[in-house]
Order: structure tokens, then C-alpha cells, then sequence
């Protein structure tokens, strides 16, 4: 059949995951799809994601690919996939792709949601941040607003990760609410290590009377990791969605 190069559409809960990046003795997603392509196949493959979330983060609309030299048909593979794959991640949809398509250095857009609630439950404890005081929506609107846009976000990414050039162009970056749910959507054409995260714990802290305007301003230009308070935790956040 020659070479192929697959591309999948997945869905994952990211709970019980050390993050999307094969890591030895850890258990990843990169490292749970290359087994079940391996079982499926009997070939070793290196699986390139769109974006590589860490341990906790869930994904509703990661992207993939792959490249193989088998002749199992294209349409056996994601049935075939989400045979040996476990419960928390599933493959919604596989396409064939040119030879030189890549999930991640292709991508024009990511697209994230982390979902806060003051509601607490057994269900949602590990779906979303639960909080205990309701945030100003005026607030969240004014610092989604102030942020949109194309800045340096080095305040928001952890300094090991910090690279020459830490600007990001955020096209989309607002609030709503949904019945208990509080959505920050979030859309840029590319993200730092623990940006988002970063940005709605200062977010939060705004909308909660723990930070002033001036202060998230400062902050916001300052540049500096360590002046962020609180960063939202991991279980909050999914992927959505990757634009090409």
C-alpha cells in the first residue's frame, strides 16, 4: 500500500495521564497510541501531536499523525485503534493526509477552554476548578479584553520553558457563563508552558478581589513568572480544537 500517513482526531481525559509527551515509566497519550498502533500493526511508529498537554489537561479535539507502511486498510484504523486504546482516550475520526502534513508544525490555531464552577461535585472535581467565590463577570470581561491580541506572554509561562521570543497572538479570548459554569475560550497561534493556566489563575484572582486592575496590569508587562499567585490547576483545562 506504500507509505501513509494517518491522521486522528482524539478525545482523551487527561486524569490518570503524565501529560501527552512519552516519558519512560510514565503512562502518556503519545506512549498509550503508539502501543495500541503497535498492537494493531505490529509496526513502530513516533506520533506527533498538535499540541502537548500536560498531565491532567483533557483534550476534546487533539490532533495527530502518524506515518506507516502497512496494508491495513485506512478505514480499519480507528476502529481498530480504539480497540486496544484504553477507556480514557478514544479516536473519533482518522484521515489520510499528505506525506508532508505535521499536527503540530501545520497548525495555524489552537483552541482551549478551561471551565471553572462554584457548585462542588463528585462528578466535576476532576473535570473543573471549583471555587469557592463568584468572580466579577465585569472583571474576567475587562482582562480576557486587555489581553486579546498579540503581546509577550513571558509573565505566564514557568522561566525553565521560557523561549528567545515570547510573544503569542491571541485571535480569540473571552468569558461566558453557562448555567453553573464559568468557559474562558481561548484561542492563539501558539501557547507557552502553563500560559493558560497561568492567565486564568491571575484571572481569577482579579475577578475575586485578590489582585486590583493596576496590579494585573503590572504584571501583565512585568514579564516575571513568580509575581503570578496562583496558577488554575491542570484539571480544568481541555484542547478543543486545532485549526490547519
Amino acid at each position: 500500500m506504500g507509505l501513509l500517513n494517518v491522521k486522528l482526531e482524539i478525545e482523551y481525559s487527561g486524569e490518570q495521564f503524565a501529560g501527552w509527551q512519552f516519558q519512560p515509566q510514565q503512562r502518556t497519550i503519545q506512549g498509550e497510541l503508539e502501543k495500541a498502533v503497535f498492537k494493531l500493526t505490529s509496526k513502530k511508529v513516533t506520533i506527533y501531536g498538535a499540541g502537548r498537554t500536560d498531565a491532567g489537561v483533557h483534550a476534546l479535539g487533539q490532533v495527530a499523525n502518524f506515518h506507516i507502511d502497512h496494508k491495513l486498510p485506512l478505514e480499519k484504523y480507528r476502529d481498530g485503534l480504539n480497540f486496544y486504546l484504553p477507556d480514557d482516550i478514544l479516536v473519533r475520526a482518522v484521515k489520510a493526509m499528505p506525506e508532508s502534513f505535521h499536527a503540530r508544525y501545520d497548525a495555524i490555531f489552537r483552541h482551549y477552554q478551561y471551565r471553572i464552577a462554584l457548585a462542588r461535585t463528585v462528578s466535576g472535581k476532576k473535570r473543573r476548578w471549583e471555587i469557592d467565590r463568584a468572580p466579577d463577570p465585569a472583571l474576567l470581561d475587562w482582562a480576557a479584553e486587555l489581553i486579546c491580541g498579540e503581546h509577550d506572554f513571558s509573565a505566564f509561562c514557568v522561566v525553565a520553558s521560557q523561549k528567545e521570543n515570547n510573544r503569542c497572538l491571541l485571535f480569540e479570548s473571552h468569558w461566558r457563563r453557562h448555567n453553573e459554569e464559568y468557559l474562558y475560550d481561548i484561542t492563539a497561534d501558539r501557547f507557552l508552558h502553563t500560559m493558560i493556566r497561568s492567565l486564568v489563575g491571575l484571572m481569577i484572582d482579579l475577578a475575586t478581589g485578590s489582585v486590583t486592575k493596576k496590579q494585573f496590569q503590572k504584571i501583565f508587562s512585568g514579564g516575571d513568572h513568580r509575581d503570578i499567585r496562583h496558577v488554575a490547576p491542570a484539571h480544568g483545562l481541555y484542547l478543543a480544537d486545532v485549526g490547519y
